[in-house]
């Protein structure tokens, strides 16, 4: 059962990336673009997700996974319970999310820095 806890260390780590708190939300950017952000109870977790994945993603987990708004389709983003995942496929999705919105280069270098994927916080 993954908590805010198990991802905000990485999300401040990552390089690039920044905390902020809009409206009492915690969201992490990269320069102006928002990669993952947190409900105001902090148990969801909005992330960067490729629009054409997202449907088999929320259709094979919908326990986990759900849809953004109407309002927010048009975004690469999906929704997720962080109770209903493992603190390590949190971090994952973090990482992911991360790729979509920095330059390739820095994608490779945290592969070549981290060949196990992101580690324990």
């Amino acid at each position: 059962m993954a908590g805010i806890d198990d991802v905000r260390a990485l999300g401040s780590e990552l390089e690039r990336s920044y905390p902020v708190r809009v409206r009492g939300r915690l969201k992490f950017r990269v320069g102006q673009l928002v990669y993952v952000a947190f409900s105001p109870d902090e148990r969801v977790m909005g992330f960067a997700f490729p629009k054409e994945e997202r449907a088999a993603l929320v259709g094979g987990q919908p326990e986990k996974f759900q849809l953004p708004s109407a309002s927010d389709m048009r975004f690469h983003w999906v929704h997720a319970e962080l109770a209903a995942l493992e603190p390590a496929e949190a971090r994952e999705f973090v990482v992911d999310a991360w790729r979509m919105v920095v330059p390739q280069k820095l994608s490779r270098a945290y592969d070549l820095a981290h060949p196990d994927g992101p580690g324990e916080p």
